[in-house]
């Protein structure tokens, strides 16, 4: 019977260490898509002459619960996509993207939405002498989004599986350089998938986590910068700075309200006030006008993993010449390294007119 007990123990040991280990499964999907260019601009309008295709292929690391964060989004994926696409107008050229992304499930794991973030190369961007056609792409890096929400099946039959739905894909400089009206093309797609090691899927892991869950107000300091150029082609790129200050408070373990103020100094805008008060007399500009301004801004901050998306909406409180209005708004990813400094890529706009991509380092005390 002791002998009995001790089997029941060490095969129950060996069941409980095999559910501790995570399998490390992982998917490849590949998806073809046709689609249209969106006119969000009538500057865009003569770029816009057929339908773009393409394809996008894609790995996926499952999830299963091994760390809190997976229970807490359902399970997500994350992984990283290759995007090509022939925006089948002479001028635009062909794209060619990469990017990181995490796929989100409801719906019993049936419905996937997909947000991926990268760098695009293009292949004709704008160039004044032999491509003055394209007013969308000034530089022939961008910054790229996409986001794809698919009806999904995965492991149909020997880890093979199908997905189909729709996508956006979005291609922008931000103003790095000019011109910038970018573009965004939706798009139908369908595709397959295939699961790797199926036989060894397991299932998921319920939370553990205490639902409750208090953190102090945090105080934090960024610093962001890097360059940009105003919509005056060839009037040059400048450096940027921006010194942000503000408090967070933690509502749950997913998300944090954001009230906080900004400083700019932009040296694009000091040269464009310059170049208006020399070019366009007219305009009553007298060249003497202030470039810095000074913001104040709420947020929300989303935590996934070492990883959150922040979004801020912003309204100038020192706004001494006016460019593009009071409101700015802000988005992007952050990076946690350790419990207190950050490292965050950001975009910042007015409404849909994008001023700079911003780098920054930042302390959460």
């Amino acid at each position: 019977m002791k002998r009995f007990f001790n089997c029941v123990f060490c095969l129950l040991f060996i069941s409980v260490s095999a559910q501790e280990e995570d399998p490390k499964l992982f998917t490849l999907d590949v998806n073809t898509f046709y689609g249209t260019i969106l006119e969000h601009n009538p500057d865009i309008s003569h770029l816009i002459t057929d339908h773009p295709t393409g394809f996008i292929l894609s790995y996926n690391r499952k999830t299963f619960g091994f760390k809190n964060w997976e229970s807490r989004y359902n399970y997500p994926d994350w992984g990283f996509s290759f995007v090509y696409q022939d925006m089948k107008n002479r001028f635009l050229g062909e794209n060619y993207g990469l990017y990181a992304h995490y796929n989100f499930y409801f719906l019993k794991r049936n419905l996937n939405f997909r947000i991926g973030q990268g760098i695009a190369y293009t292949t004709n961007p704008y160039d004044k002498e032999t491509n003055f056609i394209n007013n969308a792409y000034g530089s022939d890096l961008m910054s790229t989004t996409y986001a794809m929400l698919n009806y999904k099946k995965e492991n149909i039959f020997k880890g093979f599986g199908v997905q189909a739905g729709i996508s956006v894909i979005h291609y922008s400089n931000a103003n790095f350089r000019a011109p910038n009206n970018s573009t965004n093309t939706f798009v139908f797609n369908v595709g397959a998938n295939y699961l790797f090691d199926y036989e060894k899927e397991q299932d998921y892991i319920p939370s553990s986590e205490e639902k409750k869950y208090k953190e102090k107000i945090k105080y934090n300091l960024a610093f962001r910068s890097g360059v940009n150029e105003s919509d005056i082609i060839d009037i040059g790129q400048y450096p940027f700075y921006i010194v942000s200050a503000y408090a967070d408070k933690r509502l749950n373990r997913k998300s944090a309200i954001q009230v906080g103020a900004d400083v700019f100094f932009s040296k694009f805008l000091k040269e464009l006030i310059y170049f208006y008060s020399v070019a366009f007399p007219e305009l009553n500009v007298s060249g003497d006008e202030d470039w810095k301004r000074v913001g104040v801004f709420v947020g929300h901050e989303l935590f996934i993993n070492k990883m959150s998306f922040i979004s801020q909406l912003g309204y100038y409180v020192y706004y001494p010449y006016d460019f593009e209005g009071r409101v700015y708004n802000r988005i992007g990813l952050k990076r946690y390294f350790g419990d207190k400094i950050f490292g965050a890529i950001t975009l910042k706009s007015h409404g849909a007119k994008a001023e700079a991509v911003e780098f920054g380092i930042g302390i959460r005390l």
